[in-house]
């Protein structure tokens, strides 16, 4: 899959206090579902399905951040997401703890949006 080279390349080459945990979230990101298309835009390692999902924010150093453009359709009940403005949601990580505390909880916000994708 060229597309998944895109950000394990990216990756490899980033500099970044939480490098660890990007790694971490791409692959519960990967493993909630072989539908997604990957690649790098906007910046940072994203995932599509059907229309642009999520995209990481590498230079933000605090915390990892996942932007869900869309995120104000998932109607998240997991508690995962953070709204954001023009209807995006924040997924943010501050450590590995908060990695794997949330990892079922973006498994299912990334199922959720392929199943509300696929009702369209």
């Amino acid at each position: 899959m060229p597309t998944t080279n895109k950000i394990d390349e990216f990756v490899s080459k980033l500099t970044h206090p939480l490098k660890a945990e990007i790694e971490a979230v791409i692959k519960i990101i990967r493993e909630a579902s072989t539908k997604l298309e990957e690649d790098v835009k906007w910046g940072g390692p994203s995932f599509d399905y059907q229309e642009p999902m999520a995209t990481m924010n590498p230079r933000i150093t605090d915390y990892v951040v996942f932007i869900f453009h869309k995120g104000e359709l998932l109607n998240d009940k997991t508690g995962l997401l953070e709204p954001a403005p023009k209807g995006k949601a924040y997924a943010k990580f501050h450590s590995m703890d908060d990695v794997k505390k949330h990892k079922a909880d973006l498994q299912k916000v990334i199922k959720d949006w392929i199943k509300l994708m696929d009702q369209q």
